[in-house]
């Protein structure tokens, strides 16, 4: 019985060997895909990512700390967006989007990008007080995702959570 385990063991640490070159290399940016830089992974257009930008400040904007923006709250949404969530879901983000510029263009005849921060504001809360269940699914979902990119940046999780990776210290030989 020893010989026979020691076989198996021996053609699995072999093909462990032969396999982990392709394994290793295969685990680099090149085959996982890179993100574009700040903007994401190309979900969104520039026009509907300049959109995401603009409600994202403005639901958490720069003041004495550090805003969504300046975290990198968009390039999360958007990679949330295309890694986590099924087409469907994405679709209805992008009309969601749709949804809050024209609603801008009908009540202030101009686009979002172009208001002033008190009508993005207005037209925010009233976009969040809405009875549509599909738009305030998506404003729902379009502010959890923006809290939880903020909490989880490391600016955040370091300067205002004082997040420590490893705390304590560990102290193995301790006499009791």
């Amino acid at each position: 019985m020893k010989r026979r385990q020691a076989l198996q063991t021996l053609s699995a640490s072999l093909s462990a060997v032969l396999v982990w070159p392709d394994w290793a290399t295969a685990w680099n940016r090149t085959s996982l895909g890179t993100l574009s830089g700040p903007a994401g992974p190309g979900l969104l257009t520039a026009d509907q990512t300049t959109l995401l930008t603009d409600i994202v400040s403005t639901i958490i904007p720069d003041g004495q700390v550090v805003g969504a923006t300046g975290v990198g709250v968009p390039a999360f949404i958007e990679t949330m967006l295309a890694d986590c969530y099924e087409p469907a879901a994405q679709a209805d983000f992008k009309k969601g989007l749709a949804a809050i510029d024209g609603s801008a263009q009908t009540t202030y005849g101009k686009p979002f990008v172009a208001l002033q921060p008190a009508e993005k504001l207005a037209l925010l809360t009233a976009f969040g007080q809405t009875t549509d269940a599909t738009q305030k699914e998506f404003f729902g979902l379009l502010k959890s995702l923006t809290i939880q990119g903020y909490t989880t940046s490391e600016y955040v999780m370091v300067n205002h959570l004082n997040y420590v990776m490893a705390p304590g210290h560990y102290h193995g030989c301790v006499t009791v």
